[in-house]
């Protein structure tokens, strides 16, 4: 019995690590086509684009301190210049792509 158990947590856990690797490689997969443009492909815009657009880096206090709500209402909606995302692209894949996002200021 117990070697079942065992077996059971393992698979379980193998699971849940799958599933959380998927999510990333969405986001990131998203975050690279719709967003990196703008924000830089480490979450830094280039100068330029910083200075038309009003981007701000994923380090910038005001960035780090938005939450993942916000950021996500943000996306969705759209915010000074940019564009809305809503229709675009699911409510999951902008939740994906912003757990992305945030997980470049780390």
């Amino acid at each position: 019995m117990k070697t079942k158990a065992g077996l059971m947590t393992v698979a379980m856990l193998a699971a849940c690590t799958g599933t959380a690797a998927i999510a990333q490689s969405s986001g990131a997969d998203i975050y690279k086509a719709k967003c990196q443009s703008c924000h830089g492909a480490e979450g830094t815009p280039n100068p330029g684009i910083a200075k038309m657009m009003g981007v701000k880096p994923v380090s910038d206090p005001s960035v780090k301190s938005l939450s993942e709500g916000q950021m996500i209402t943000d996306t969705t909606n759209g915010k000074g210049k940019m564009p809305a995302f809503k229709g675009k692209l699911t409510d999951a894949q902008i939740k994906d792509s912003v757990m992305y996002f945030r997980s470049l200021a780390r």
